[in-house]
């Protein structure tokens, strides 16, 4: 993404694109990188002092923090800065948009391996939402624990004050993040250098565990622990678990603010707190119970705590709004019922809350958090999904290589085994934790993608029963020519999935009324492959005969569909039509489980349950209730 070419007189123009990327860059701090950023409270905590901890020894300290730098160096800074941001679907990243980019067509023709992308790409994005959970847990958690370190005295408090600072977050999801969304990157910024400081302050006392850049402190690692070192990248792991929102991030900044960001300020902050924390160590092991509020003196303790709740509640926004895009992007392609969105600022379009999500995000992490209790139990869990996610997405943008820009197999095959090699030796490390509590995510994650995958394979099962009850649009008007039927004056608007054929509230209401408006207005939203749809080519207005008009309106999926916008579009079309004049007849089935091969019994219940709850259309597309008629019909699946 490059920056606008557009100059302000007081600003060269060769100044301007540097500033707005640098206000970018600051604003990626704020929101890119909250949750990596926070990995330093845990990450290695869990190395030394975790379940499959090894001893913080000369040798085992310099290992790990070497394992620790070639993650970020090959996960972060290589994988996702270097090659998977190339992979843009129109500016925007994330897994459904990597998941649309490999599905587009290509030369007239389907993508070959389509079924199994689309497997991919909805596992991969039910596993965010455990993400989404588990990590606002994990952070505030292990923030708030912080003033254990202080004292005893608030060993008994730290799961309430966590509950009651994360149900704050939540229950101001409401009212938008545009105003706090102002100081994110400041605080970020002040959050970053005191990571830098306190690492610094140690390192300068060791300086010889700098030699933990070399890699071959991790060769002698795993030659020295073996198989329990394996286990350890488990820990290890924890320091790149962010690195999956830097590429779902992408639409909101932009590549280049990112990778400014990561490289001028995040990486080196983060390995100097590191150092730092090995440094402390290799000086005193026994703080190995929790190295990083060590590295404070003791009259800074408590402010650091304040710091890092602070930077830990920004983390979970970040993840919070991550969900709520996710959803919004499932929804527009089809993966999941329509649900209330609710636009929280009139400036950006991406600022959005949604109810339902937002109340089972709230339930789901106080269970977490009473349920596995403290920040370490919660690392047991935390790793699996992300892991495999990473995975996924090393896999589609591979096939994204090949099949969209037909890079060779020589040079995109070794690239993607390298990242591959990467992602399965995290994976496989991380597969110890399910009975520790690794099950969770996978658990909600399966529970997901059956959610999904039977709303969208419901649907287009309803869509071919539909299809088959209707008749093709040119025979009903050919029809007229013997039997016209009664016009009646004013707009009838007809929403149909199915641009071809004749809507089967439009044979309802000839069936039921025996009449017909003098104006009938066939709607069609087709979402597209792709996240933003050009205002020009939104709306297409197809005049036919006898009064008939078809009105295509095309919706990328990170946009929501809206009656007003598209009526407002049609008029600079050529449309003509009287609100007040007009009337919206939709088609409400009543769905009736059936033995005809589409789907197994319990997921014909479940998608009539999915449908039954469902916002209707009237609400989610903003028509005029006033306006609106429903025509029932049954249909079995």
């Amino acid at each position: 993404m490059s920056a606008p070419s557009r100059s302000t007189p007081t600003v060269p123009a060769a100044a301007e694109p540097s500033k707005r990327i640098a206000m970018l860059a600051l604003g990626a701090l704020g929101i890119v990188y909250g949750d990596i950023g926070t990995s330093p409270l845990y990450a290695l905590r869990e190395c030394f002092s975790g379940p499959h901890r090894v001893e913080p020894t000369h040798d085992n300290v310099l290992g790990v923090l070497s394992l620790v730098f070639w993650a970020l160096i090959i996960v972060v800074s290589v994988k996702y800065l270097v090659f998977v941001m190339r992979a843009d679907n129109r500016g925007e990243g994330g897994i459904l948009a990597l998941m649309a980019l490999a599905m587009q067509r290509k030369r007239g023709e389907e993508v070959k391996v389509r079924p199994v992308v689309v497997t991919l790409g909805v596992f991969g994005a039910a596993l965010l939402y455990g993400d989404g959970l588990i990590t606002p847990a994990i952070s505030v958690l292990s923030a708030v624990e912080g003033l254990s370190v202080a004292t005893p005295f608030f060993e008994p408090y730290i799961q309430p004050l966590t509950i009651a600072i994360l149900m704050g977050l939540f229950l101001i999801q409401r009212h938008g993040t545009a105003g706090i969304g102002a100081i994110f990157g400041p605080f970020m910024t002040v959050w970053f250098l005191t990571l830098a400081v306190l690492g610094v302050k140690e390192l300068v006392q060791y300086p010889a565990v700098i030699w933990a850049v070399s890699p071959l402190q991790a060769v002698k690692f795993f030659m020295h622990n073996q198989g329990h070192g394996f286990l350890v990248l488990g820990g290890v792991f924890l320091v790149v678990t962010g690195g999956e929102a830097l590429y779902a991030d992408m639409g909101h900044f932009g590549w280049r603010p990112i990778r400014w960001a990561w490289f001028v300020v995040v990486l080196p902050a983060l390995m100097l707190n590191y150092m730092g924390q090995g440094a402390l160590l290799l000086r005193d092991p026994s703080k190995a119970s929790n190295p990083f509020f060590h590295l404070a003196p003791t009259w800074a303790l408590y402010p650091l705590v304040v710091l890092a709740t602070g930077a830990t509640v920004i983390a979970s926004q970040a993840l919070i709004s991550g969900a709520f895009s996710l959803t919004q992007q499932a929804i527009q392609l089809g993966y999941t019922p329509r649900l209330e969105v609710v636009h929280t600022s009139a400036e950006e379009r991406g600022q959005i809350y949604l109810p339902g999500i937002n109340l089972a995000l709230l339930v789901g992490i106080i269970c977490l958090v009473l349920g596995f209790k403290s920040s370490s139990n919660l690392a047991a869990a935390y790793g699996i999904s992300v892991t495999t996610t990473m995975t996924i997405t090393t896999v589609l943008a591979y096939v994204v290589a090949r099949e969209r820009w037909n890079v060779s197999r020589l040079v995109a095959l070794p690239v993607a085994a390298l990242f591959l090699m990467v992602d399965l030796s995290f994976w496989g490390s991380n597969l110890v934790k399910i009975a520790a509590g690794g099950w969770f995510p996978l658990l909600m994650a399966l529970c997901v993608f059956t959610l999904m995958t039977t709303w969208k394979k419901g649907r287009d099962i309803l869509a071919s029963r539909l299809r088959g009850s209707s008749i093709p649009l040119k025979q009903l008007l050919d029809s007229f020519g013997d039997h016209p039927p009664v016009r009646v004056p004013g707009t009838a608007i007809f929403m149909t999935g199915n641009p071809e054929g004749t809507p089967p509230a439009l044979l309802h209401n000839l069936k039921h009324n025996k009449v017909l408006h003098e104006q009938v207005m066939l709607l069609t939203i087709a979402s597209e492959e792709v996240p933003h749809v050009p205002p020009e080519d939104r709306v297409e207005v197809i005049k036919l005969e006898e009064g008939f008009v078809r009105v295509i309106a095309r919706y990328g999926f990170m946009e929501n569909p809206s009656i007003p916008d598209i009526l407002k579009r049609g008029r600079e079309k050529g449309l003509q039509f009287n609100l007040m004049g007009t009337s919206f007849f939709l088609g409400r089935e009543t769905l009736i489980p059936s033995k005809k091969r589409g789907m197994a019994m319990w997921r014909e219940a479940l998608f009539s349950w999915m449908s039954r709850n469902a916002r209707s259309a009237t609400a989610y597309f903003r028509i005029p209730p006033n306006r609106v008629v429903e025509l029932g019909a049954q249909v079995e699946l």
